[in-house]
C-alpha cells in the first residue's frame, strides 16, 4: 500500500481508492483526499466490542445488523470507515455498505482525531441521511447521542458514567457507560 499511496498524483478517486483492498491501517476517502489513521488502541477496541455484544441481540430482534469498521459510501467518493454500524438488510460481499441502509453510525473518540469525529464526521453522516450519530469519550466511555434533524444533527442525550442510556431507536438497547470500561 505504501508505494501505491506515495506514487499516486492528484486526486483520488472511488476506484483508486478500493483498489487499495484490505489495510493494516484505517484508511479513508474524503473528496479525494486519503485519511490514514493508525489501528485502534485496546481501550478503543475494548469499547468497540463492548458495544457490538450489547447490540448484537437487539438487532437481530429488530431484523437489523450490527458492523465494526466497515466502508460506508456516503456518497461518490466519501467512505468513512465508522468504529460501529447498525444497519437494515445489506450485501455482506460489497466493498461498502450504503449510508441509506445505516441506521446508526457510532465513533469512538480518539484523542488524536476527536476534530474529525466532533466535526467532520457529524457533517457528513448528517449530509448522507443517517438519522442516528453516537460518540462515546474513549477516556470516560460518556455518550453522546445525537439525531438528525433537518441538515444537521441535534443532541438527544448525553449519558455519564453512573448514568444509563436507554435507546428505543432503532434498536431497544440500555448501555452503561462504565459497562464499556476495561
Amino acid at each position: 500500500m505504501t508505494v501505491a499511496v506515495f506514487d499516486h498524483e492528484g486526486p483520488w478517486t472511488e476506484e483508486e481508492y478500493l483498489a487499495l483492498g484490505e489495510t493494516s491501517q484505517r484508511v479513508e476517502l474524503f473528496d479525494g483526499s486519503l485519511h490514514v489513521t493508525p489501528a485502534p488502541t485496546p481501550r478503543h477496541q475494548n469499547i468497540s466490542g463492548e458495544l457490538r455484544v450489547l447490540f448484537r441481540g437487539p438487532a437481530r430482534d429488530a431484523g437489523l445488523h450490527v458492523l465494526e469498521g466497515v466502508n460506508v459510501r456516503l456518497k461518490p467518493g466519501r467512505i468513512p470507515i465508522p468504529d460501529l454500524v447498525i444497519t437494515g438488510p445489506i450485501d455482506f460481499d460489497a466493498l461498502n455498505v450504503e449510508a441509506c441502509d445505516v441506521r446508526l453510525v457510532c465513533e469512538i473518540i480518539s484523542p488524536s482525531n476527536a476534530a474529525t469525529d466532533k466535526v467532520l464526521k457529524m457533517h457528513y453522516y448528517a449530509a448522507a441521511g443517517i438519522e442516528w450519530y453516537l460518540l462515546v469519550e474513549q477516556a470516560t466511555a460518556a455518550l453522546h447521542l445525537y439525531r438528525k434533524r433537518g441538515a444537521h444533527y441535534v443532541v438527544q442525550s448525553v449519558t455519564e458514567p453512573g448514568a444509563v442510556l436507554v435507546l428505543t431507536e432503532p434498536v431497544k438497547a440500555t448501555i452503561r457507560p462504565e459497562d464499556l470500561l476495561p
